[in-house]
């Protein structure tokens, strides 16, 4: 699922990306600076990891309100709580209250950041904890969509039930998505709309493994997944788990069914 170029940031965002490229990050973390026109303050999300130069570049957009967490990975939180220092306090909010600072944890609502109307959207499945923050013309999607490629939901944290909920919800938003790796991509919902028909395409593909033997994660990779590059089998692995644990409840009969589709 590539991205195709565009370039469609919003004017009043900024893209800083962190130098930490690789195979589970793409071209490094997207960190994303928020300022309404005229204002003089602005909001950051995703940090990103502990790296003096990338920290540095963020601050120097300050002054910053606050500095908001889609997700707890390291790659996007690690350099939070010294950003928030160099930003002379900036509170930090997530869902997870481990990475808060100063502020209360994040919940599913409206917030007003530095003249910005925020929508904080509980988009659990990727991990637990994650949300994506929409504003009048873009998505913040983090980890959940990604730009390029697809996101791993790695068992048990991750959850494929709720991620195919996540998507769902968020193909009811046609708008820019601004995600935490890979390029800026022009319509939300089209993709999320993408990722669910590979996700189910994908399980067809682990329900016939299955079907054909493959009674393990490992050995479903080795069938659905035979082309990985082994730098990220590990990956293919735990996603395969989550597929795994959604069959088996999907399998249970009476079990509520979290895929509406």
């Amino acid at each position: 699922m590539g991205g195709a170029a565009f370039d469609g940031v919003p004017g009043w965002v900024t893209l800083v990306r962190a130098p930490n490229p690789g195979p589970m990050t793409l071209d490094g973390t997207n960190t994303w600076v928020l300022r309404a026109p005229g204002a003089a303050e602005a909001v950051v999300i995703d940090p990103g990891p502990h790296d003096d130069g990338h920290l540095a570049e963020i601050a120097a957009h300050s002054p910053v309100s606050s500095i908001l967490i889609t997700h707890g990975h390291r790659d996007h939180v690690e350099g939070a709580a010294k950003l928030s220092r160099l930003l002379g306090g900036a509170p930090v909010r997530a869902v997870d209250p481990q990475y808060c600072v100063g502020a209360e944890p994040l919940r599913p609502k409206r917030l007003t950041e530095a003249g910005i109307d925020i929508e904080v959207l509980a988009t659990p499945g990727h991990t637990a904890d994650s949300v994506c923050f929409l504003t009048h013309d873009a998505v913040f999607t983090g980890d959940t969509i990604l730009g390029r490629g697809t996101t791993v939901v790695a068992w048990p944290d991750g959850d494929l039930g709720s991620y195919l909920h996540t998507l769902a919800l968020l193909s009811a938003y046609p708008r820019v998505v601004l995600p935490g790796h890979g390029p800026v991509r022009p319509d939300c919902a089209a993709l999320a709309q993408e990722y669910l028909a590979h996700r189910h395409d994908r399980l067809a593909q682990v329900r016939a493994a299955m079907a054909a033997g493959a009674d393990t994660a490992e050995a479903v990779v080795d069938v659905v997944y035979a082309d990985i590059e082994p730098a990220v089998r590990f990956a293919a692995v735990r996603s395969a788990r989550a597929q795994l644990e959604y069959l088996r409840r999907e399998s249970q009969p009476g079990q509520e069914r979290l895929d509406p589709l």
